[in-house]
């Protein structure tokens, strides 16, 4: 995509996965592929929070890399990074999945609002990387390769797969993310704010502030309450029930587990707009 990057992968239709700060420039954007044929792209949707954009081309046919679970990928398992180091077209790398779960906590500088749970890997990811594909042996791809440190050694972050696939439903339906919210700001569990607490665990989302007439408030959401579950999925810590949080849906009701001391019990939450602001 004019030098800076390369997409991702595609399907027969067309779609092509990368990351926004490819495309974020604007202008003409062109898709070279590796028979040497070259396709302009139309945006079909982006969002900067996440890094990850959707792009079309008119074209028909083309071979697609088949989407993998990230979450079944383990720490030591063999990985490998394609994309346009430096503009040295179609490189591959190898190397290991060194971790998972990497968010602004560990990545320092990224963008506060944004919304991050990479994939840390020993496999060269460089400038020219960024929308490229890591895959797993199998030749699926697990995530989208972010180059986020230029100076790094050994290194690399990639957006896992399971993080876009439920990015693209939304992205090809409205071409952004239209974000929801419960209303409340949260924290991490200290242990010394557990005992305070009565909670058993440092898990959870801590409520600092609950949002005046908001969905959690009116739900019956308290200050000091701790979240640890939304919708069945574990709520390990606040990261996690914000993305949950963000993604489900302007409108719809969702079943929270809420810790209050000892006593554990679920609440209904009918989730609002994340304002464009807090985004």
């Amino acid at each position: 995509s004019e030098g800076r990057g390369t997409a991702l992968g595609s399907d027969p239709a067309g779609f092509l996965l990368t990351n926004h700060h490819v495309i974020e420039n604007g202008g003409e954007i062109t898709v070279a592929f590796a028979d040497g044929k070259q396709y302009v792209a139309k945006v079909v949707g982006s969002d900067k929070r996440t890094d990850v954009a959707v792009l079309k081309v008119e074209a028909s046919n083309l071979a697609a890399l088949p989407l993998g679970d990230s979450d079944e990928i383990l720490v030591g398992d063999w990985v490998v990074a394609i994309g346009n180091p430096f503009g040295l077209d179609h490189t591959v790398s190898a190397g290991i999945l060194s971790a998972k779960g990497r968010t602004s906590d560990d990545v320092k500088g990224l963008d506060p609002t944004g919304y991050f749970n990479f994939l840390q890997t020993d496999a060269s990811i460089n400038p020219g990387n960024s929308g490229g594909p890591l895959l797993n042996i199998k030749g699926e791809v697990v995530g989208i390769n972010a180059a986020i440190r230029a100076n790094a050694n050994s290194i690399g972050f990639a957006i896992p797969i399971n993080m876009v696939k439920q990015l693209i439903p939304l992205l090809l339906r409205d071409g952004k993310i239209r974000r929801s919210a419960i209303g409340v700001i949260v924290a991490d569990i200290k242990p010394d704010q557990a005992q305070r607490l009565g909670v058993a665990s440092t898990r959870g989302a801590w409520v600092k502030a609950v949002q005046g007439s908001g969905p959690a408030e009116v739900a019956g959401i308290e200050v000091d309450d701790v979240i640890i579950g939304f919708e069945g999925s574990v709520v390990a810590d606040p990261n996690a029930l914000r993305w949950y949080a963000s993604i489900f849906g302007v409108g719809r009701t969702a079943t929270l587990r809420v810790a209050r001391g000892a006593k554990v019990f679920d609440v209904k939450v009918t989730l609002g707009e994340l304002p464009e602001k807090d985004l």
